[in-house]
């Protein structure tokens, strides 16, 4: 068997895991040739495959000193070192390989992640990135990007090149929701829906699926979100739902809500005070003050019991909010709805029972999402987020068929998705005497 032959014996050995037989192969090459490049360098590798990492190494630099040449042995040298826990060495093993071949995007991601384990942040980021130029679709270097951008505080950039990962094979086992998710924030809006479909494929009668097919197509939109929809969104979301909402998304309902009420709405707990669309209580804190009596509505078992938990409210109530509202005639000085219209369309059989369950001249304060003003001339639409917007312009036009005079209204940002800001309205509105 000539040498060549030896060679790739010995390594189809080695890849198959026959590290013995391998390394017998190796052996017999180097015992008649010394020099055999190729047999040291995987011998070493071998070696430190059976945990003899010292001699390996040094079979390798021995090769290495004969041929330079070679990026892949700088690559196996780097992978080595960085077992060993040489960063530094590592490091420089991986600089090596990419100067000899800056095509491989392995190599350059194997650079970035010891740097990133180094602190060496900017040199990571650039390292990922070069990986990136040379293979837009590398799994790895994404999902490292995506963590080093989320560590230095750029989580909208960080969310962009996670979903860029996570919409790449293998797909299975993938939910379709979060691919949903992921396309939609990547602006691929009709593969977010082919995901939708693909779900109402197994679940022909999934709320969830329902409600996003519609918001990424705009066919078949309701009038409002279903309460089914509503209801297992919210009890998936309950436990993490603070956390969320007020950390990662930087939701404001509570403080937008207290400053509309504030030097407006009386003080002192004398009011009957409902919170529409409580959640889990977020809004219950700021409501305290004014209230004799706070009542909280909820679709979701899950939320209630959250918001059970905070021991503010004197009645929690499952119940869909209008139903409620026809139901509970001049029960209320002060009824509020933070963040609870994003799931309305059409809002005026809401605003009208509303106005019946408030007293004469009590308030109504409430936050919605308002369209982009290129949208302004339409009164709602259900945007690919599963949330509605409305034009300020409807907001005032069905406040004023429900018999309610505004008394504030002021543009704010809701929270921020993907880190942009949601624009809203922040509303304080009186009922006229009925």
């Amino acid at each position: 068997m000539d040498e060549l032959s030896s060679i790739d014996s010995a390594f189809a050995l080695h890849a198959a895991g026959a590290l013995a037989d391998a390394e017998i192969g190796y052996r017999r090459i180097l015992a008649a040739n010394p020099q055999h490049i190729e047999a040291q360098h995987y011998l070493g590798v071998l070696l430190h495959q059976q945990g003899d990492t010292k001699q390996g190494i040094s079979l390798i630099l021995r090769a290495l000193e004969a041929d330079a040449g070679s990026a892949s042995r700088y690559n196996d040298l780097g992978n080595i070192l960085v077992q060993t826990g040489d960063l530094a060495a590592a490091a420089s093993a991986f600089h090596s390989s990419v100067k000899l071949d800056g095509d491989d995007a392995n190599v350059w991601n194997n650079l970035g992640s010891v740097l990133h384990r180094l602190q060496d942040f900017t040199g990571a980021e650039s390292a990922y990135r070069s990986a990136l130029q040379c293979d837009a679709d590398f799994v790895p270097a994404l999902n490292n990007l995506a963590a080093l951008l989320a560590e230095t505080g750029r989580e909208e950039e960080s969310s962009l090149f996670s979903c860029q990962a996570f919409i790449l094979p293998p797909l299975a086992g993938k939910s379709q929701k979060i691919l949903g998710i992921a396309y939609y924030r990547l602006g691929r809006i009709a593969e977010a829906a082919d995901c939708y479909r693909a779900w109402l494929h197994t679940e022909p009668d999934n709320a969830i699926a329902q409600h996003f097919l519609a918001a990424c197509t705009g066919k078949g939109v309701p009038a409002r979100a279903s309460d089914g929809f509503v209801t297992a969104v919210f009890d998936d979301m309950a436990e993490s739902f603070n956390d969320k909402l007020v950390g990662k998304l930087e939701y404001r309902g509570p403080e937008i809500i207290a400053g509309l009420l504030n030097g407006h709405v009386v003080m002192g707990g004398v009011l009957d005070v409902l919170d529409g669309g409580c959640g889990t209580g977020l809004c219950a804190p700021m409501l305290v003050p004014y209230a004799a009596r706070l009542t909280g509505v909820d679709l979701s078992p899950g939320m209630l019991t959250k918001a059970r938990e905070c021991n503010l409210y004197d009645a929690l109530v499952e119940v869909e909010l209008t139903a409620y509202l026809l139901a509970q005639k001049n029960a209320f000085d002060l009824i509020v709805m933070a963040d609870t219209l994003i799931y309305f369309g059409d809002l005026a059989a809401l605003f009208i029972a509303v106005g019946q369950a408030l007293r004469p001249g009590g308030s109504f304060a409430f936050t919605a999402e308002v369209a982009a003003e290129s949208a302004q001339q339409v009164d709602y639409h259900l945007r690919p987020s599963g949330r509605y917007a409305h034009s300020q312009h409807y907001i005032l036009q069905v406040l004023d068929a429900a018999g309610f005079i505004p008394q504030r209204s002021n543009d704010v940002i809701l929270r921020r998705e993907f880190c942009r800001p949601t624009q809203g309205l922040g509303v304080l509105a009186r009922i006229l005497p009925h």
